[in-house]
């Protein structure tokens, strides 16, 4: 989402005329804390336009150069909109068929006449190797103003290892807890501090919880782990693991997919074999008890994710497609 609303704002800045289309009422709307078609509260100052509508319909898009669907769920409104709409794209942040929706229903929007941009190459590779279809690579980059180095005064034992807490289960957080047990038995300070929108249902070994940290304490947060550990399955990309790496957090991964567009294995991370809940313990041990390896691919990894991805170059290189797609 924040991905999404980055491009529509910084589009705006640039004088683009840019509308989202929101289909939403009641609570979801409320979220947004919407007052006279202003954005969400926590994207301060957004600037493009917000037309809420209860739901999709082709026929009632504003007309436009170039229109952009966000998710399996728009992108048939967005192939049968009119010519009026302009040159029609699909932004793939996830091989969605995986996990959300019908899979036949998901991967039946893929084979839209819809020109695809992808944010990592693992799904430009799916879209072409499954369907056939080609697409321009945009990588999401983190945001420099919000994700770098703090100094943190940390009081509690090392090293500390941060984990993003989900109930969806691809996101491995039971792949995680198993790792961190196995290498408890032989690093005993190791400390597990996890965080996440709501708090586990039922009582789990973190030894600090962190509910809902506000966008500008994420930093912080990043800075005072050591290591960062990832056991998602799968990742259309996996922008928390690139925030903490952009902190000067040491990552260790699943082969997740979208991980390998910034983590290198024994260069800017360690890589585990997807769900090989063996192979990514034994990786979190090893940089658990090595603190100059840590300290070096924390280096690479920091180095590596601010400048290979920059906001005002994806931006740029979004216009230019939209552009010259229009154009031509």
């Amino acid at each position: 989402m924040r991905a999404i609303l980055t491009y529509a704002d910084r589009l705006a800045a640039r004088g683009h005329e840019v509308t989202m289309v929101v289909p939403a009422r009641g609570r979801a709307r409320a979220a947004w804390r919407n007052i006279a078609g202003a954005g969400p509260a926590w994207v301060p100052g957004f600037r493009p336009r917000v037309r809420w509508v209860p739901r999709w319909d082709a026929n009632a898009l504003p007309e436009a150069d170039a229109i952009l669907a966000t998710a399996w769920q728009s992108a048939p409104v967005v192939a049968a909109a009119p010519a009026r709409c302009g040159v029609k794209f699909y932004l793939v942040q996830h091989y969605e068929s995986l996990y959300h929706g019908a899979p036949e229903m998901v991967d039946a929007t893929y084979r839209l006449p819809l020109r695809k941009v992808v944010i990592s190459t693992w799904l430009a590779d799916i879209m072409r190797e499954k369907f056939g279809a080609p697409s321009d690579v945009l990588v999401t980059p983190v945001d420099h103003a919000l994700f770098h180095r703090v100094e943190v005064t940390v009081t509690t034992s090392r090293p500390r290892v941060l984990m993003l807490h989900h109930e969806y289960e691809w996101k491995g957080v039971a792949d995680g807890l198993e790792a961190v047990r196995r290498v408890r038995e032989r690093v005993a300070g190791l400390r597990l501090v996890g965080f996440g929108v709501k708090p586990p249902r039922e009582r789990l070994p973190y030894d600090e919880f962190h509910t809902d940290p506000p966008q500008e304490a994420l930093a912080t947060l990043y800075s005072g782990c050591d290591i960062y550990l990832c056991p998602s399955w799968d990742e259309g990309l996996g922008m928390p693991p690139m925030e903490a790496m952009a902190c000067g957090t040491a990552l260790v991964t699943y082969d997740n997919g979208g991980s390998r567009d910034y983590a290198r294995d024994g260069e800017t991370a360690l890589v585990a074999r997807r769900r090989d809940v063996a192979d990514l313990a034994a990786r979190l041990e090893r940089l658990a008890t090595d603190g100059a390896l840590r300290a070096r691919l924390a280096r690479a990894g920091a180095a590596f994710v601010t400048g290979a991805f920059d906001w005002e170059r994806a931006v740029t290189r979004l216009e230019g497609l939209l552009a010259r797609s229009a154009a031509g």
